[in-house]
């Protein structure tokens, strides 16, 4: 299953190593990455491969990761995304 997974904050060092590193623990791949800071806010959306991670407690280890970083996490199924945006 693919999923969309955005991060939002302040910008600061280490985000994407703390995020990247979370999902590449868990097996996570990474298919596609965007990031930008605007002064100093930090986005990035990704879209990412689950595998056999179960969703709810990939969202629960990314959460955990977002409150150590100081960033807000979330994490959407690309299905469900795909079906929000086509209204």
């Amino acid at each position: 299953m693919k999923a969309v997974v955005t991060v939002i904050g302040r910008d600061a060092v280490g985000i994407i190593a703390g995020i990247c590193t979370c999902l590449a623990g868990r097996g996570v791949n990474v298919l596609d990455i965007n990031q930008t800071t605007l002064q100093d806010l930090f986005v990035m959306n990704m879209l990412v491969e689950l595998g056999e991670n179960d969703f709810a407690a990939l969202t629960d280890a990314l959460n955990a990761e977002g409150e150590r970083l100081g960033v807000n996490v979330r994490m959407q199924r690309e299905d469900i995304f795909d079906a929000m945006h086509r209204i």
